[in-house]
């Protein structure tokens, strides 16, 4: 936890807070054996506005892909942490562990607006290519093609524009150029 706290300070992630709210902070074990930093923000989430921005259909998606013969799927890496709180809600997102009270100043998993308000985000980076060669799914994007010379193509724009808004992949959840994912 210490080393979580630590890195997310330096980062400029979180703070120490002045805030009267604190949601418990703990860790879970991912598939992969690592943790997964969790807040229970359950009680927040139940007043929170909710922002009802859709998350794709999985059958409209995969309607697309029809046809489509060379596959590229990308993960990216902390990119909830490219979304800041609205200014002024910050003190909302406070967290208590036994080596302090800290706040976000960045979007925390667990937040109940997180997936719809990343999934817009998303949207915006991607939208010229969307419904032709890209589905983004948060934070997983995949590349379809017809032929080998178009996916190269698809998969540069694709990149440059990631690159463009600071995002980052996720190497070893990456696979390019596949026949099927």
């Amino acid at each position: 936890m210490d080393e979580y706290i630590e890195e997310a300070l330096q980062q400029g992630y979180i703070c120490l807070p002045k805030s009267p709210a604190a949601s418990s902070f703990f860790f879970v074990t991912k598939k992969d054996g690592g943790l997964w930093p969790c807040i229970d923000y359950r009680t927040l989430n139940k007043i929170n506005v909710k922002f009802r921005y859709p998350l794709p259909l999985i059958p409209a998606s995969l309607e697309q892909l029809h046809g489509a013969t060379i596959f590229t799927k990308l993960n990216l890496h902390s990119a909830y942490n490219l979304i800041w709180i609205c200014k002024g809600d910050e003190w909302k997102t406070a967290f208590v562990t036994s080596t302090g009270h800290y706040k976000y100043w960045v979007m925390p998993y667990g937040l109940v607006n997180a997936p719809s308000v990343f999934q817009d985000f998303m949207h915006e980076v991607l939208r010229d290519f969307l419904h032709k060669f890209v589905l983004v799914y948060i934070d997983d994007v995949l590349v379809y093609s017809w032929s080998m010379a178009e996916h190269r193509q698809h998969v540069a724009e694709v990149l440059q524009s990631l690159r463009e808004f600071k995002l980052f992949l996720k190497d070893e959840k990456c696979s390019f150029h596949q026949s099927s994912v």
